[in-house]
């Protein structure tokens, strides 16, 4: 899936240089990383949770997700120190592009009444994160496998400074925003 680098190349770069008016090609903003996260709440009542999700994120992305931890006790939530709270992947190079096509092109257009994404989840540094309410948008999740149906955090990283320039650039790569 050379599509998205070919883009970047071919497509993106002269529309950004145009646009933003770069004196070189390396001040041009790319996609840095992606990260992918799952929170589990309902680990304390069902401990296989967190192997279901491990495996849904193996599927999904390719690549072996990373058991994340509570930093801290919080007695509201009945939750301890280092207790296992959910796991997540960054994906960089390749997989990550090959990640944002099929999430672009096959996975947000199987959302159900889908219209776009929201513009207004920069952060202000040019990084967008969004989320995703259930695994079943993913075509390589079959629906008979699943225990339940889990959403999660998507947060792409990028090189740009301003939000603008994220939001082109995102919109160039074929992240379809609300218009």
């Amino acid at each position: 899936m050379e599509q998205l680098k070919d883009i970047y190349k071919k497509e993106v770069i002269p529309a950004m240089m145009k646009k933003f008016e770069y004196k070189s090609v390396m001040q041009v903003p790319k996609l840095d990383k992606i990260i992918i996260n799952i929170g589990l709440g309902d680990l304390k009542d069902n401990p296989k949770a967190l192997d279901n999700a491990i495996n849904d994120l193996t599927i999904i992305t390719g690549q072996k997700p990373v058991v994340t931890t509570a930093k801290k006790s919080i007695a509201a939530f009945k939750l301890r120190e280092g207790a296992k709270i959910g796991c997540k992947v960054t994906l960089r190079a390749d997989k990550m592009y090959d990640f944002a096509y099929k999430f672009f092109n096959v996975a947000l257009p199987r959302v159900r009444d889908f219209r776009g994404v929201s513009d207004k989840s920069f952060d202000g540094r040019g990084n967008y994160s969004m989320g995703v309410k259930e695994q079943l948008i993913f075509p390589e999740i079959e629906y008979d496998k699943i225990d339940k149906i889990r959403g999660m955090d998507i947060i792409f990283v990028t090189t740009a400074e301003t939000d603008a320039e994220a939001k082109e650039l995102l919109s160039l790569l074929g992240m379809p925003f609300r218009s």
